[in-house]
């Protein structure tokens, strides 16, 4: 796959316009200026929770399997408290938050990790809300929670009457610290997630005919690409992810189910070329 350097004009109209999703995994972080302060990967995420619990060295690595040795042998709750620490700080967003949250056609942005930067991205608008799933050990036969701009309780009812919906899929540290993060949590979701009763009605109208660009997020763990085929379930037929480098041959197969299509760049590249005052774009991708 060829280095690419510069952008589609299709991208930047696609989410000028709304019509394009941005979609956020956890590499976002590593753009927030002198580095996140909140765990910025799955395996760093878990390297701290076994810092706090003696986890067998086997599973010391995999998040959701450390995870869920604490919350057997721990408690839920000591579980939700680690969590709450490794995510207390605040996030300064990123020039990529920045420039998302000021794009006035913005129906949904999906932003799946814990950090807050996003929140803080769009704190100085009151046009939006959010929805964060729900762990079912916390919340039995909910799977949804809604916020308003200001972090108070909302309804899918207030939904309707926002601009844009910010979807927190694994939930989120603020305003109310929902983790979906322990393998059980995501047993009790990956049961239902086929027949959609986890994803919000909401997300499910907004993605419709509409395209997703994946930025931060690698397709090499069986989760991930269940949450995002799950998410863009019932969307448009083609998407776009920033990969830089060697993909698995299980990203490569996941692009090609779900056309994706790869953008070989440097994520800090990318954002560079999507804001920068001397854009340079052209009128094809190379692959």
């Amino acid at each position: 796959m060829t280095m690419q350097t510069t952008l589609h004009p299709q991208l930047i109209d696609g989410l000028t316009s709304g019509r394009i999703i941005p979609y956020f995994g956890p590499g976002v972080l590593d753009l927030v200026p002198g580095g996140a302060p909140v765990p910025s990967a799955p395996e760093a995420l878990a390297a701290i929770l076994a810092g706090k619990v003696t986890v067998p060295h086997k599973i010391r690595n995999r998040l959701t399997a450390a995870a869920q040795f604490i919350e057997n042998f721990k408690h839920r709750k000591t579980l939700t408290t680690y969590m709450g620490v490794a995510f207390a700080p605040r996030v300064t967003p990123s020039s990529l938050h920045a420039y998302v949250a000021s794009l006035s056609s913005l129906p949904l942005w999906v932003d799946a990790w814990y950090d807050d930067a996003a929140q803080n991205a769009l704190a100085g608008r009151s046009d939006w809300g959010q929805v964060q799933g729900l762990s079912q050990s916390e919340h039995f036969g909910t799977w949804t929670g809604y916020y308003d701009a200001a972090g108070g309780p909302a309804t899918e009812v207030d939904a309707a009457g926002w601009n844009t919906l910010l979807y927190k899929p694994i939930g989120s540290s603020r305003p109310a610290g929902n983790f979906l993060v322990s393998d059980t949590d995501y047993v009790e979701v990956l049961t239902e997630i086929d027949i959609q009763t986890p994803i919000p009605p909401k997300v499910q109208e907004l993605r419709t005919g509409r395209h997703f660009l994946f930025l931060g997020c690698r397709f090499n763990d069986q989760l991930q690409r269940t949450f995002a085929r799950q998410i863009m379930k019932r969307s448009s037929d083609h998407h776009w992810a920033v990969l830089p480098g060697e993909l698995t041959r299980n990203e490569l197969r996941f692009l090609e189910e779900q056309n994706i299509q790869p953008i070989n760049m440097p994520l800090q590249q990318f954002v560079a070329l999507l804001t920068g005052e001397k854009l340079e774009v052209h009128a094809s991708f190379t692959t």
